[in-house]
């Protein structure tokens, strides 16, 4: 897994989210043959074209785990929207079995923030910078 700081002109950043999201009533929709794999496909695509650099992707048979670096512009909504909504429509239709479902994924996830170090080493680095020389 690469930790690499992101730089444009005007920022310096690393920002990391872990996101946990499922199909809508938690359908085991991953048993499907191939429907894994072309969902892996359809989001490196996806996220290729925004920006959206991919740490790590897995999916268990009825939700999805993603761990993602992004730029500082992207929001956390605008990242599941790019997710979701590139996958949503195309499965549908390339999947007979998902046909039916007005929606593949539900509107919630999870998401939480992770970088390269840890809170308390954070919080004792801004602890200290009064007291430095």
């Amino acid at each position: 897994m690469k930790n690499e700081y992101k730089h444009t002109k005007t920022t310096v950043s690393l920002i990391n989210y872990h996101f946990v999201f499922c199909p809508r009533y938690r359908r085991k929709i991953f048993n499907i043959e191939g429907l894994e794999q072309r969902f892996k496909e359809l989001v490196i695509r996806e996220c290729g074209r925004c920006g959206i650099e991919i740490l790590a992707m897995e999916c268990h048979v009825d939700h999805v785990y993603m761990f993602v670096s992004v730029l500082p512009t992207m929001s956390i909504p605008e990242i599941m929207k790019h997710v979701k909504g590139a996958t949503s429509l195309q499965l549908r239709q390339e999947f007979p079995q998902l046909k039916a479902m007005p929606g593949l994924w539900t509107r919630s996830y999870f998401v939480s923030t992770a970088g390269s170090v840890s809170a308390e080493t954070i919080k004792r680095y801004v602890g200290t910078q009064k007291t430095r020389p």
